[in-house]
């Protein structure tokens, strides 16, 4: 009896996979530095963003950057996108730059050249009344560089507040009736996987409308570097990255969440940066190929005991994550009982397996 045709109580197994959310237009404005109250022991953000030339890091120079941006945008007939204010601290800036940026931002608005803004900000550097006026002037979202909940990982990095104080902050963010970001950077120094894997499930307990994870790398110019150099850190390896992204990313599924980035933006100021570390310009990519098969494995082993599977259809979302970067989950597909040949994709949004008879 072919094993489609057997008891479909179990047979085919479905497993909800929803399609990822299409990204919004987003304008970005980098303030690398700006506001920062200390120099975290990771942080290299002028190589990070590619503004390595201080020439072009000034207020004014900034603004006219990102006015321009705005009005190439309209010219093209392109519809309003969000302002993003990234790098720095934004709430920290000086108060005279902040007020003019938050006048460009409410003009922006009001000339219908972007629908809101958002920021980043340190949890340690917020409070409600900031907040508001935050809110009144356009911002939809604040996302805040918590990093790790954890305080002895925030100690490592001498970030200067611990995880009750990130956890507050998260909490005045969403008083405000602002979304939440939450930033968090796996293998920072006093962290593991296990640590990583915690934090995921604390910052959707906080509320948290979107995640970022940026595997810590060891950058020329920071404080780490002098720790790396001296065998006081050492790095995650990518495989240790990857299988703990991919849970912490099937994590935040599970929950709604969207994780909007995995790893830094490619720059070529970065690559000459990166002295060691989990570093690869298809890394978000990787690790949903790793989250698409942990989630098949996991699901014929609890149900079907480790038999082989005979045909798997899948959402054709997942057609350019299921192979893996150059086919490099094949092997582990095969063990499955998996290839080419009996994976087939459609428009319905589940994962449907068949077991061997």
């Amino acid at each position: 009896m072919p094993s489609d045709c057997l008891s479909s109580a179990l047979f085919p197994l479905n497993a909800p996979w929803p399609p990822l959310p299409r990204a919004r237009p987003i304008v970005p404005v980098f303030l690398p530095f700006r506001g920062c109250p200390t120099r975290c022991v990771f942080c290299a953000q002028d190589v990070q963003t590619g503004r390595t030339d201080k020439s072009e890091a000034t207020p004014d120079r900034i603004l006219d950057t990102a006015r321009a941006a705005l009005d190439l945008r309209a010219a093209r007939g392109l519809p309003p996108a969000e302002l993003a204010f990234y790098g720095g601290t934004f709430t920290a800036l000086p108060e005279t730059e902040r007020d003019a940026w938050l006048k460009f931002a409410a003009a922006a608005l009001a000339r219908g050249r972007i629908t809101a803004f958002r920021c980043s900000t340190r949890p340690d550097c917020l409070d409600a009344a900031l907040l508001a006026r935050l809110r009144q002037s356009g911002c939809a979202a604040v996302e805040l560089g918590v990093q790790s909940f954890a305080d002895a990982a925030l100690r490592a990095a001498r970030r200067g507040y611990d995880g009750a104080a990130a956890l507050r902050a998260c909490a005045r963010v969403k008083e405000a009736g602002l979304a939440l970001g939450v930033q968090l950077l796996p293998g920072m120094p006093g962290t593991s996987p296990e640590i990583f894997l915690a934090d995921v499930p604390l910052a959707l307990s906080a509320g948290a409308d979107m995640l970022r994870f940026y595997p810590c790398l060891v950058l020329e110019g920071t404080g780490l570097a002098g720790l790396w150099r001296a065998g006081a850190y050492e790095p995650w390896d990518m495989e240790s990255t990857l299988d703990a992204l991919a849970r912490g990313w099937l994590l935040a599924r599970a929950a709604g969440t969207p994780v909007i980035r995995m790893g830094l933006a490619p720059e070529a100021s970065l690559a000459g940066a990166v002295l060691d570390g989990p570093c690869h310009p298809a890394l978000g990519a990787r690790v949903m190929s790793r989250a698409l098969f942990m989630t098949v494995r996991d699901l014929a082993a609890r149900e079907l005991g480790g038999r082989l599977l005979a045909r798997l259809e899948a959402p054709r979302a997942c057609q350019g994550y299921f192979w893996g970067h150059g086919n490099e989950l094949r092997p582990a597909w095969a063990g499955l009982g998996l290839g080419p040949r009996n994976v087939r994709y459609g428009a319905d949004p589940v994962l449907r397996l068949w077991p061997r008879p």
